[in-house]
């Protein structure tokens, strides 16, 4: 027997499935809807005590999704796409998480789905070919296939903030928030970290706190998104025109509409045409900007002309002009760190109640029962928020113990090797293992709504000519595995990316091998390669165990 997180008593299940599956995110629900319709049995195992993943996890104030709406949704259903109506053009984490729990209620996802439970390890069973998953309520399954539906910035990195167990205040994660209203009203309120969750909660908290004072490492680029209610004008026109947005997302390179690329490079357009072109996409809002031209991502000049713009941009915003500078990013190419999208950051900082805290010129020290020391002064306060990041990309699956053929653990080999898969579907020496998103996909830099459907689709359909061809164990050959990454490499090495430390490459977890996670080799061919290498029965993967009377 085991005990739930709400105190329910229940018996640790010991059952044999076709499909366990890791996460019940947007990732993993869908995972779910397509393998069990495909007559597969599923178990799903999900750690929060709700369905939504990221969005269940990261309920800050002004947690909201950087992509439209209208893009942000699942594809597989017209009729899903047409009931669920969105208020806003950029949804707010509340209705995301509405959203994720339609979709487990109308498509019946939540009787494969347990949810509260950790899941400690998955050893593949060499005897047997199937995987046992073991889990922190005893539960001990076993599947021939294993689908890690974990996320991709699901696992937040390590505090590294000297002293930060002394503080006496009260003290939240932007990834782990709190189910109860968290109040700043009349209160002192530190916020370390300026990435994407930073930029969402701290207009938010500027607005009760009797004073916030934000600490900065590195300035980032963000762009407004000019969030409004839904445009049901637009809306009706992408129904209307369904099947051709789906096709003009699949074309992109970065599987989003929103930032299709122009024909052009920046440098071939006179300055005029080039502000026009930035300026409109400007007014468009989000990331619509980095589509502006074909080489915003490539060139150097290019990337430079439309990064003056956004600083020029930033610097109407701040009524402050030593403030504005510290505002303004100069350390890296514009979109080499994740762009991030605002509801009226810069602008904050035009509160009287709001203080800018320079970490590069004043390094914080240290945490103390207070507050911070930061270039030598103590900032008391009597809340902290930390929005520090995650280990992206590879630290959900990390956390758990896989161990493949041969004992082979994922930690081992991401460690020592580097985040390789082939496809971003598999990694060598791992057999009936697949992920969703995973390193080596566009992921983070494409369609993640629509990576979700692609993965999940190529996964179902190998696991039905796996049961048609009567085979039992499917893994990635090693050579396949050396040249994609390969690939991953060349692609990334035509960008400006590699050129700058982030979470993209890992550089903003200690010790973590340093390598380029994401494909750029452009949304489409990434598509392309994945249904090409099934469409000649699964080129790049060693398929074995036929049985006797096939």
């Amino acid at each position: 027997m085991a005990e739930s997180d709400s105190g329910q008593l229940r018996v640790a299940d010991t059952g044999d499935y076709d499909v366990v599956i890791i996460g019940a995110g947007f990732a993993g629900m869908y995972s779910l809807h397509k393998l069990r319709g495909e007559g597969n049995s599923c178990k799903v195992f999900e750690r929060g005590t709700g369905v939504g993943g990221v969005w269940y996890w990261n309920r800050y104030p002004g947690a909201r999704v950087d992509v439209e709406s209208l893009e942000y949704s699942y594809t597989f259903s017209a009729d899903l796409e047409r009931e669920w109506k969105w208020t806003e053009a950029y949804a707010s984490q509340p209705e995301l998480e509405a959203y994720c729990n339609h979709v487990a209620d109308r498509f019946d996802l939540r009787r494969d789905i347990q949810l509260e439970t950790n899941v400690l390890a998955c050893h593949f069973q060499e005897d047997s070919g199937r995987w046992l998953v073991t889990t922190n309520k005893g539960d001990r399954v076993t599947a021939k296939y294993l689908v890690m539906a974990t996320g991709t910035l699901s696992e937040p990195k390590d505090i590294d903030l000297p002293g930060i167990e002394n503080f006496k205040g009260e003290l939240y994660r932007t990834s782990k928030w709190p189910r109860h209203e968290v109040s700043f009203a009349g209160k002192r309120v530190g916020e370390i970290g300026t990435g994407s969750s930073g930029i969402q909660c701290i207009p938010e908290i500027a607005k009760t706190a009797e004073h916030l004072t934000v600490f900065q490492r590195t300035a980032g680029f963000s762009m407004p998104s000019n969030n409004g209610p839904s445009d049901t004008r637009r809306t009706q026109e992408w129904f209307d025109r369904r099947d051709e947005m789906h096709r003009r997302q699949r074309e992109s390179q970065l599987g989003l509409i929103m930032s299709e690329f122009g024909p052009n490079s920046a440098m071939e357009v006179s300055e005029e045409e080039r502000r026009k072109m930035y300026e409109e996409r400007w007014a468009q809002g989000g990331i619509a900007i980095v589509g502006s031209f074909n080489d915003l991502l490539f060139n150097k000049d290019s990337n430079e002309s439309c990064a003056a713009f956004v600083r020029e941009k930033i610097r109407e915003k701040v009524a402050n002009p030593q403030v504005a500078e510290k505002l303004v990013p100069t350390s890296h190419p514009i979109f080499t760190k994740r762009p991030c999208v605002d509801t009226g950051y810069y602008e904050t900082f035009n509160r009287d109640n709001v203080e800018l805290v320079d970490v590069r010129e004043n390094p914080i020290e240290r945490v103390t029962e207070k507050g911070v020391i930061a270039g030598g002064k103590e900032y008391e306060f009597d809340t902290l928020v930390l929005a520090i990041g995650f280990d992206a990309m590879t630290g959900a699956m990390t956390r758990i113990d896989i161990r493949g053929r041969g004992g082979k653990s994922i930690k081992d080999v991401w460690e020592n090797e580097g985040p390789v898969s082939f496809l971003g579907l598999a990694v060598a020496g791992f057999p009936n293992m697949f992920m969703i998103a995973g390193p080596g996909s566009p992921s983070v830099l494409g369609n993640m709504m629509g990576a979700f459907e692609h993965n999940a689709g190529w996964i179902g359909n190998m696991i039905r000519y796996m049961r048609d061809h009567q085979l039992q164990t499917i893994e990635v050959d090693e050579k396949a595995q050396e040249d994609w990454t390969a690939e991953v490499e060349r692609a990334a090495n035509l960008t400006l990316y590699p050129q700058v430390d982030s979470w993209y490459t890992g550089a903003n977890v200690p010790g973590k091998k340093r390598a380029f996670s994401a494909y750029l080799g452009g949304w489409a061919n990434y598509l392309d390669t994945c249904d090409n290498s099934a469409a000649d029965g699964y080129r790049g993967f060693r398929l074995s165990g036929v049985k006797e009377n096939a």
